[in-house]
């Protein structure tokens, strides 16, 4: 089995790609945030914290002028709720477990390189069942300096499998990742099937293309046609 020339590794976002998170992921967000004392709509937590890193939400409750609990209690809190619906409800995304099983075949390598926390994304992986086929091949937030947009989390994947960045594939769901995928010196797709993303995919796609994805998809099995 040999890569395809072009396409060395393939990263994937996971929250909102590999598994349908999102949609759960920004509604507990939301009603935690509430009981913070920040009220925003369904649309606001989605374009303000999309595909960003979770520090960039303790940093906008710390600006708040007087949260209505201590900040430093919102990530167990939170994460309380989020894991309880993981555990219950979060499925791999349609076409995820075909897409992989179409890398294994053609000997192309993927890996993970999420905004997700390793705690998050450890209680992720076990829910859905994907842990033991992506195995040491998931790279969090955590373990650099800056999330996305900055390129940090993608360019240390990418030296970690050992791929140089311009044969990477980068297939995001948030325009913060298309722009992170951009500054790393890496190829990406937008993809747009998540549930979160029904109601405005068309205007996401628009924004995921203004921030470099090459183009866009609804569907993980079309990825196959652009490595």
């Amino acid at each position: 089995m040999t890569t395809s020339a072009r396409t060395g590794l393939v990263i994937f976002d996971f929250d909102g790609v590999l598994v349908d998170s999102e949609v759960i992921s920004l509604g507990t967000l939301r009603d935690t945030l509430r009981d913070y004392g920040a009220d925003l709509t369904e649309a606001e937590v989605r374009a303000r914290f999309l595909g960003g890193a979770f520090r960039g939400i303790l940093d906008y409750l710390g600006g708040l002028p007087a949260p209505a609990r201590p900040v430093e209690t919102f990530e167990a809190t939170w994460y309380d709720t989020l894991f309880t619906r993981f555990r219950a409800e979060l499925q791999p995304m349609p076409g995820a477990v075909t897409l992989l099983d179409h890398l294994d075949a053609v000997g192309t390598p993927y890996c993970i390189a999420s905004s997700g926390s390793v705690t998050r994304l450890g209680v992720a992986l076990a829910a859905t069942g994907l842990g033991p086929r992506l195995g040491d091949r998931v790279f969090s937030a955590d373990m650099v300096a800056r999330g996305k947009p900055a390129p940090d989390i993608f360019l240390y994947a990418a030296q970690a499998m050992e791929v140089a960045p311009a044969a990477c594939l980068v297939i995001e769901d948030s325009p913060a990742g298309a722009q992170a995928a951009r500054a790393a010196g890496m190829r990406a797709l937008g993809f747009v099937g998540g549930s979160h993303l029904r109601d405005i995919a068309p205007a996401h796609g628009a924004r995921l293309r203004a921030q470099h994805a090459e183009t866009v998809l609804d569907d993980l099995c079309a990825v196959r046609g652009l490595l």
